[in-house]
């Protein structure tokens, strides 16, 4: 937009250049054009006036003219005579055309510019010489009276009117340039002032795609762009207040129902230990599954209501050893199966990462969860490491079924579940809460298809800078 502007801007002062300098440099030219004209023109018609007296003063007049116009300007004084009449032979004679016949024979004048487009290289002009009689001197070529006797003929170069032509519409063109370029420099200013609005109301959109709904844009700028952010940022307070309300009650809620589901457990408990009966003792552990799962529901909107408020700051955290850590604690799970959980490759030494305090643990305890869940018996969970100058990057591979693009597409919106391999479900929040934690922290995190078989769940996480020692 600032580049439209500018363009614009410029194209209107180009055309107010034009409208104005062009006509200017083109009424200089023919005013340049037309006194020269006239100038050589009255020269023509001096010599005219002295080759016609023919008499001996008005001949040497004519030389000593002649001589003297050649040396101080860049034209020529070509005369010719009729009859046997002769005056300042030492002059050069006009070649023979048209111009020449047309004086001698019709007693017209001619100018010839040599081209059509401004000039030629030489202006010709051609006056016929009048006899001067007693009562008509001097006026025998303003009234056309007396007989033609010869022609006077001046060539006058244009050199020196090409040099001020160029130096006429050089200046102009510099002025132009000048002007366009100072019209740009202001042109950007403006441009810049006019959009700064534009971009503060970018810039909160962008957070807010985000999921900053803390941003707000600048009151500032024309009175539209005023009301327009004046509306933004009162919409954007009433979704952060519906949106903290919102985080506050699942919050609540999923705490205030831990306490009746905890209670509900452990009656069904107290029931299935004092039945005999094996049909409502299955019906009684189906119960207490239900149970189990709505719990992890529970738990499960509590973290992610907690990750949406944001209430912890990412640290520098030894990303080997929270892995390590989490690893002790899947270990009995999965030798119970008979799968093994193990560390590949670690790329790139110990790197610390920057996350918020127990997201890493929360993480990599639903990756691998889910992963337990999809792997056969006899299996491998591998998780992989390596260390990029911005970037972390982690891995956890298994040896599931692995998951179709449809299913990558959906794998991390709220309450999806994927059916794994024991047949058990989930609560369909662990990937959404998974990308929740590690967004939050600045990473990213994708679902891939692992060599042989399989998913990888890549993680991108945010590299810390080495402690200092000490």
């Amino acid at each position: 937009m600032i580049r439209q502007l500018i363009l614009s801007y410029i194209l209107l002062v180009a055309i107010a250049i034009a409208l104005f300098t062009v006509p200017v440099a083109f009424t200089l030219t023919a005013q340049l054009r037309g006194d020269t004209e006239l100038s050589v023109l009255r020269e023509a018609r001096t010599t005219a006036l002295l080759l016609g007296n023919g008499n001996s003063a008005s001949c040497q007049a004519l030389d000593e003219m002649a001589r003297a116009y050649r040396e101080q300007t860049p034209g020529e004084v070509q005369v010719t005579t009729t009859g046997d009449r002769s005056c300042a032979p030492r002059l050069p004679r006009p070649t023979r055309d048209a111009a020449l016949a047309k004086a001698l024979n019709n007693g017209e004048s001619t100018t010839d510019w040599g081209s059509d487009l401004i000039w030629g290289r030489h202006l010709v002009v051609t006056v016929p010489a009048r006899q001067a009689t007693a009562d008509s001197a001097g006026e025998s070529e303003s009234t056309g009276q007396g007989t033609v006797v010869g022609a006077a003929r001046i060539v006058y170069s244009t050199k020196t009117l090409t040099s001020r032509l160029w130096t006429i519409w050089g200046f102009r063109a510099g002025l132009a340039v000048a002007v366009l370029a100072a019209a740009a420099g202001l042109g950007a200013l403006v441009a810049r002032h006019l959009t700064r609005p534009l971009h503060q109301l970018n810039d909160m959109a962008t957070r807010f795609s985000n999921g900053d709904l803390t941003a707000r844009s600048p009151v500032t700028g024309p009175h539209e762009t005023q009301q327009l952010a004046r509306t933004l940022n009162s919409a954007g307070e009433r979704l952060d207040s519906l949106v903290a309300a919102q985080r506050i009650f699942v919050a609540d809620a999923s705490h205030q129902l831990r306490t009746p589901l905890t209670a509900l457990r452990l009656s069904l408990d107290n029931i299935a230990d004092g039945v005999d009966d094996e049909f409502v003792r299955e019906d009684v552990e189906q119960a207490t599954s239900e149970v189990v799962r709505m719990s992890r529901l529970v738990n499960g909107l509590l973290v992610l209501a907690r990750a949406e408020a944001k209430v912890s700051a990412a640290e520098p955290l030894p990303l080997l050893d929270v892995i390590k850590e989490r690893f002790s604690v899947w270990r009995p799970a999965a030798d119970e199966r008979g799968v093994t959980i193990a560390l590949g490759g670690v790329i790139g030494g110990r790197p610390l990462v920057l996350a918020s305090p127990g997201h890493l643990d929360q993480v990599l305890d639903n990756v691998l969860s889910n992963a337990l869940e999809v792997s056969p018996d006899g299996g491998t969970i591998t998780v992989k490491v390596s260390s990029h100058p911005d970037e972390v990057v982690l891995s956890v591979l298994d040896q599931g079924p692995g998951m179709s693009d449809a299913e990558k597409s959906r794998a991390f919106d709220r309450f999806w579940r994927g059916q794994g391999l024991t047949g058990r479900s989930g609560s369909g929040l662990g990937l959404a809460i998974v990308k929740q934690l590690v967004t939050d922290d600045g990473g990213a995190v994708a679902l891939r298809d692992a060599p042989g078989g399989g998913l990888c769940v890549r993680f991108s996480l945010r590299r810390a800078a080495p402690r200092s020692g000490g």
